[in-house]
């Protein structure tokens, strides 16, 4: 599998950041075609300490050709838009390849 990765910095309003991410952003990357799974996890501190990191969403696809197709979609695109507009300075973005 493929998939999506989003890491984002610590937002200044984390109960603002939730709203949106839970109840407008990931509605609409759910609806992502081809998309077969999302996983988001809150980071809660490091062996360190505290963490610069907030939440990490993985979204994964069967293959690169389906992730692809899928960012070529008009959902995908809304996602996007949605993503710069509350987030844009807080999130990076990678591909990874599952590891057996």
């Amino acid at each position: 599998m493929v998939k999506l990765i989003a890491l984002y910095k610590q937002p200044d309003d984390k109960a603002a950041f939730d709203e949106h991410y839970q109840n407008v952003h990931t509605p609409i990357t759910k609806k992502i075609p081809g998309l077969r799974k999302m996983e988001v996890t809150k980071i809660v501190g490091s062996p360190t300490g505290k963490s610069k990191y907030y939440l990490l969403c993985e979204m994964y696809y069967d293959d690169h050709e389906s992730l692809k197709a899928a960012m070529k979609t008009k959902e995908a695109k809304a996602s996007g838009k949605d993503l710069m507009s509350f987030a844009g300075d807080l999130v990076t973005m990678m591909i990874g390849e599952d590891v057996e």
